[in-house]
């Protein structure tokens, strides 16, 4: 075992395992590199038959030998029968949520989130729960608290249940971690609110009235020239809108008429593309430096379009999402199966996506043609209609 210096630490190169490397001078102090290639000084010691490592800190924020003295310091406390890591959890403990927060976010919520999870998180906490608890220790908070909490957002049941299900996951996390000894999370016993579930579809005269403002939008170029090609394909396919917003020509397989997402809020996805969906791709001006097929920086977010179009609309009440619901509300009026229809939307729980995995891809197609005819003759002017609208019979038997 050589001894501990900076160019030693520095020339220790990462693998894909955790690298220890120990000092000769001091056998407990030692020096860790990890994968990523972040390298932190720690010091290995016995306190009774468990053996502890405690870290001193990230190399780079001490030298090596301010580590060296730290660990000099630490093994002194264990011959007085001390427990520096013991000690330290105690400490951590009496850190408040808020500081706890911030680990929360830079260890787990952007190690294994999706950007928009991530955002839900910093809001409710920003918004709702650091307001409420923190600046009190995280081992003081009880369930008295959490509820307390839970029950000032009695009026908004959805953000009242997300807020407790985040704290949930903080307390279990700080269990894991060793910042909390093992107890019961305060979390539980607090009872969820009943969540009202809004259902909103578009009526045969809804879509009417916004397949016209969207020509109207369209002719007057008064929007960003992939706003409404985005409404539409997200309407005819039944997309989630972030789906169609982050769009990228390499997704779209036309021989297969479909799209194949590498990501999606549930993963790798593929969503068949009906004729019009086709047509509206077809429509879309490409952009030889630009990946993506929404191009343009209104397409971070269509909030702001959105609302101009659904007011001119006559519905301020309507939401990008419930296009989605929309898609399969006409799917079940046109009698295709909801495992079809759920197939076509693809479910976030991996269990249900699972049932229809037997499927085979031409009822899918189907009914996605189907669907698609319907929603885009709808939305043409009424003189137009008679030559577009499909004749659906059903077949006998069915």
């Amino acid at each position: 075992m050589p001894k501990l210096t900076k160019r030693l630490v520095e020339a220790t190169r990462p693998a894909t395992r955790d690298v220890y490397v120990f000092d000769s001078e001091l056998p407990c102090f030692g020096l860790r590199v990890k994968p990523g290639g972040t390298r932190s000084y720690f010091v290995q010691y016995r306190n009774g038959r468990r053996s502890r490592r405690l870290t001193m800190g990230r190399h780079g924020v001490l030298t090596t030998e301010q580590a060296r003295h730290l660990a000099q310091d630490a093994l002194a406390a264990v011959r007085k029968g001390e427990d520096p890591a013991a000690q330290r959890r105690v400490e951590r403990a009496a850190a408040s949520l808020a500081e706890f927060a911030e680990r929360y976010l830079t260890q787990h919520a952007e190690v294994k989130k999706k950007a928009g999870s991530i955002r839900n998180d910093r809001f409710l906490l920003r918004r709702h729960v650091l307001p409420a608890l923190g600046k009190l220790a995280l081992r003081d908070i009880t369930r008295a608290d959490i509820g307390g909490l839970h029950h000032s957002l009695r009026t908004t049941p959805y953000v009242a249940n997300r807020a407790l299900a985040l704290l949930s996951k903080m307390f279990s996390l700080a269990h894991l971690w060793g910042v909390l000894p093992d107890a019961a999370n305060p979390c539980r016993g607090v009872e969820k609110y009943r969540e009202h579930k809004r259902q909103r579809f578009l009526s045969s005269e809804e879509l009417t009235r916004l397949g016209s403002v969207l020509r109207e939008v369209e002719h007057e170029a008064v929007e960003w020239p992939t706003v409404v090609p985005a409404l539409r394909l997200a309407l005819l396919t039944g997309a989630r809108i972030g789906e169609i917003r982050t769009l990228k020509w390499d997704d779209v397989n036309y021989e297969r008429g479909v799209l194949e997402l590498s990501d999606s809020k549930t993963g790798e996805k593929t969503i068949q593309l009906n004729a019009p969906a086709l047509e509206v791709l077809g429509g879309i001006s490409r952009k030889d430096d630009n990946p993506y097929v929404m191009y343009g920086a209104p397409l971070v977010n269509l909030k702001d379009p959105w609302g101009r179009i659904r007011e001119r609309a006559g519905m301020p009440d309507l939401r990008i999402h419930d296009l989605r619901h929309s898609f399969a509300s006409t799917g079940a009026g046109l009698h295709a199966s909801l495992p079809v229809i759920g197939a076509l939307l693809g479910h976030s729980q991996p269990s249900t996506t699972q049932r229809y995995a037997h499927l085979a891809a031409d009822p899918l197609k189907e009914a996605a043609e189907r669907i698609g005819s319907r929603i885009a003759a709808q939305m043409k002017p009424a003189e137009e209609r008679a030559d577009n609208v499909v004749n659906l019979h059903r077949r006998p038997g069915s």
